[in-house]
């Protein structure tokens, strides 16, 4: 018998539910499966689960516990998973899909999937997940509670324009959608005072988003979802990452001589930063003497003015990512003062080559 050197268990999860399979990978790179168990998605599906997996697996051998971040219907495994120190991956959605499709894998059941995700931990070295922060957590959830309200509000004004210009609508109908939006906006002034109490609880937050707010274009409600939305760049390394995620990544679309498709965004990443920065980047289009060259410069070379705000909203987030991770503030004239620093560094450096000449003369 083959020895096993590595153990992955996939789990393939919904609401009620969640399907597993242990993959073992052996040292000549050959790969045994189990057979695929279902739980519930519960505290009491959760600890048959962990027990189920001691059963089946060698005990001096690492295990990794690998699912998909569906949702939010993976949290509260993944958060017992944790506690228990068990070493566990979320595997992003979209890293699963290209797997499947390397894997030539048609077939699409909760049996299957488990199989697949038990592979993929198997031949692959994956990082260990770390649960969010609760302040970004909680920020979070306020900051989107806010982003709804005003999409009702905005759904409830258009609905109120409407009935106004129409003929002889029922007075029953427009007091009534006068108070939804009276009532919306008493919310909305609510949840902002919480935001803001929120991030005045905490010193190193507000230090860190008044830093951020010194970008011209970009206000205090801009900062705080972009800081809730990417958990404080907590798992971010790079520029690359942070784009990435938010869907300003550019896809290409050309080959040979007679492929020449648009470049665009792939807009496959998290909705509520590119909606966050849309108006600020209008803003700094006008305001923002930096950001106005950029604008302009990205204009002039195309027609068409949403491919330079756009452009300017993925600079706004890389700026604020940079920002954050330095603990500095936002200069406006940072790139003229850093063509000016080498010439009084070495002006000063020729000044104390003279004086110790100077000195040696004397």
């Amino acid at each position: 018998m083959e020895k096993i050197i590595h153990q992955s268990v996939g789990i393939d999860i919904s609401k009620d539910s969640f399907t597993c399979c242990i993959c073992k990978k052996a040292e000549h790179m050959s790969l045994s499966f189990t057979q695929v168990c279902e739980f519930k998605n519960d505290k009491t599906g959760h600890n048959q689960l962990v027990r189920w997996v001691r059963k089946q697996t060698e005990k001096k051998v690492e295990i990794v516990y690998v699912m998909e971040a569906t949702g939010v219907y993976y949290e509260p495994l993944a958060h017992h998973l944790h506690k228990l120190k068990q070493h566990l991956h979320v595997a992003l959605p979209s890293k699963m899909k290209h797997y499947f499709k390397s894997l030539n894998v048609k077939t699409k059941t909760d049996l299957n999937d488990a199989r697949v995700i038990a592979q993929f931990g198997a031949e692959r070295k994956l990082y260990s997940w770390q649960p969010p922060s609760p302040v970004p957590l909680s920020l979070r959830d306020l900051t989107r509670m806010y982003e709804q309200l005003q999409v009702q509000k905005t759904a409830c004004t258009n609905m109120l324009h409407s009935k106004m210009h129409s003929y002889e609508v029922n007075a029953f109908v427009l007091k009534s959608n006068k108070s939804i939006i009276s009532s919306i906006e008493r919310q909305l002034v609510k949840c902002e005072q919480q935001i803001r109490k929120l991030v005045a609880s905490e010193s190193w937050l507000t230090e860190k988003v008044k830093k951020l707010s010194t970008i011209k274009g970009v206000g205090f409600m801009t900062v705080v979802i972009v800081v809730s939305e990417t958990l404080g760049f907590d798992q971010f390394n790079n520029v690359k990452q942070v784009t990435s995620y938010a869907g300003y990544d550019v896809v290409e679309r050309q080959s040979g001589s007679s492929i020449k498709g648009k470049s665009r965004i792939s807009k496959k990443g998290n909705s509520h930063l590119r909606r966050a920065l849309h108006f600020p980047a209008l803003v700094a289009a006008r305001y923002n003497s930096q950001l106005k060259n950029t604008y302009n410069r990205i204009h002039n070379k195309n027609p068409h003015k949403m491919v330079g705000f756009v452009a300017l909203q993925r600079k706004l987030l890389t700026l604020m990512f940079t920002l954050w991770k330095n603990d500095t503030e936002y200069i406006e004239n940072y790139e003229q003062l850093k063509k000016v620093a080498p010439c009084n560094q070495e002006a000063t450096q020729d000044s104390n080559t003279i004086t110790s000449l100077n000195s040696i003369e004397v």
